[in-house]
């Protein structure tokens, strides 16, 4: 199956390419501007970037939107994770208005989850939704080099103490909360 991606994220749309290598996964045409995300959830937002994409192209479109909730701080960023900082941030002024939240937050009460929710889109109307999550702890400081976004602070229950960091892209996406979004999207295409 064809899908374009909605995603202009590079990070982002490696990772999903990764998951989803058994479909064919088209970049979003340049001509395709940016998609407003004024959503209130991240199913809002990813159905609005999937939709802009299909209508725009006519082929089923591939979308997701990713929320960092951090229980200190009563699940924010959430849908605000990309501008937590101001709708114009960087990873690392998102990063230092993180650590700047949870400066008093002990290690042992910085429980957090990654949340996505995936979509793809169908000229017909019809779509197809899943959700990822993956529960963790937020660290004091951040850790390793690779990754994007909130990684290098995001060190997950299921994984060896590591952050997402400090993990190859091939161990974050059998952990990560988008690797299991997109997962179980693989599977609904192919059923």
């Amino acid at each position: 199956m064809r899908l374009v991606m909605a995603s202009g994220n590079a990070h982002k749309a490696a990772e999903i390419r990764e998951i989803l290598s058994a479909h064919m996964i088209e970049q979003r045409p340049s001509w395709v501007g940016e998609v407003d995300e004024n959503a209130e959830t991240l199913a809002g937002n990813a159905r609005l970037k999937a939709r802009a994409i299909c209508e725009a192209t006519g082929t089923a479109a591939v979308a997701d939107d990713t929320g960092l909730e951090v229980d200190a701080l009563g699940g924010l960023p959430g849908v605000r994770s990309a501008r937590f900082a101001g709708d114009s941030a960087t990873d690392e002024e998102n990063l230092r208005k993180l650590l700047k939240s949870l400066e008093a937050v002990p290690s042992d009460e910085r429980g957090a989850r990654f949340r996505t929710v995936a979509i793809v889109a169908f000229p017909d109307g019809k779509e197809l939704v899943t959700e990822g999550v993956a529960n963790g702890m937020i660290a004091e400081v951040p850790r390793g080099n690779g990754g994007f976004g909130y990684d290098s602070l995001f060190v997950p229950d299921e994984g060896t103490g590591l952050s997402f960091a400090e993990m190859s892209e091939t161990e974050k996406n059998l952990i990560s909360h988008r690797g299991k979004a997109f997962r179980s999207l693989a599977q609904l295409l192919q059923s």
